[in-house]
C-alpha cells in the first residue's frame, strides 16, 4: 500500500528529466492564463504520452530513472504504466483502481480509501486543469519566456505531512502540462518529463480494462 501510494504521489508531480533553466518571474496576465486552463480542460478529451521519471533520493547517491506510458480519457479514466526497468501498471477507471505488479494484480474501491481517493482526485485535477479549483493549495503564478510555472504549496494537513510542493508547467499555447516537479519535505523529489504526446486521438476504453 505504501509504495502504490508513493507511486501515485509521483504521478502528481511528475516533471522532466531536467528542466531547462529559465528565469521566472511573477505572471502578468493570471486571469487570462486560468481562462486559458478552463479552455483546456473543456478542449482536452484524451491525452497519451510517453514519460521519463527521475527520483532524487537524498539517501541514495544515484537518481532512479523509470520509463512508460500514461494515457487519459475523459471522464475518469487514466492509465499510468511503467515499463523500464520494471513493469508496474496503475489504472484508474472512474472509481475503482487496479495495481498490476508484475505478476500480482490488485483491485481497489476507490470510495473505501481515502488515500486513494485523494490522490486520484488531484491526478485528474491536474491532468483536466481543474487543479486551481480544488482550494487544497496556495499557488504562486510564473512566466519565462518559454513556458508558464505554477508553484503549488498544500493547505491541508495531512497533505503537508508527504508534500512539500509541486511544481507545474505548461507550455505558452497551454495547450496541456508538459511537466510536473515533487518535492518531499525529506528532501527527495520525483521529477517526470513527457514526450511524444498526443491530444484527443482515440483510445478505446478497454485500455483501461485490467483483469
Amino acid at each position: 500500500m505504501l509504495r502504490s501510494y508513493l507511486l501515485l504521489a509521483g504521478l502528481l508531480i511528475a516533471s522532466f528529466a531536467i528542466a531547462q533553466k529559465s528565469d521566472y518571474k511573477p505572471m502578468k496576465d493570471t486571469t487570462g492564463f486560468k481562462n486559458k486552463i478552463d479552455l483546456m480542460g473543456k478542449s482536452t478529451n484524451t491525452i497519451e504520452s510517453d514519460f521519463v521519471q527521475v527520483k532524487d533520493l537524498s539517501m541514495m547517491s544515484e537518481k532512479i530513472t523509470s520509463n512508460g506510458h500514461f494515457c487519459f480519457k475523459k471522464e475518469n479514466l487514466l492509465r499510468w504504466e511503467y515499463t523500464t526497468p520494471y513493469k508496474y501498471m496503475i489504472v484508474i477507471n472512474k472509481d475503482k483502481i487496479v495495481i498490476k505488479d508484475e505478476a500480482k494484480t490488485t483491485h481497489y474501491d476507490m470510495n473505501s480509501n481515502k488515500v486513494f481517493k485523494e490522490i486520484n482526485d488531484l491526478m485528474i485535477a491536474s491532468v483536466q486543469g481543474n487543479i486551481l479549483k480544488s482550494g487544497k493549495f496556495k499557488v504562486v503564478f510564473l512566466e519565462s519566456d518559454k513556458d508558464y510555472k505554477l508553484e503549488l504549496y498544500p493547505l491541508i494537513k495531512g497533505m503537508k505531512e508527504s508534500l512539500k510542493k509541486i511544481n507545474m508547467y505548461f507550455d505558452k499555447g497551454v495547450t496541456s502540462v508538459i511537466r510536473l516537479e515533487m518535492e518531499e519535505p525529506t528532501g527527495d523529489s520525483t521529477k517526470i518529463e513527457f514526450m511524444n504526446k498526443k491530444l484527443n486521438a482515440e483510445i478505446a476504453d478497454a485500455k483501461f480494462i485490467v483483469k
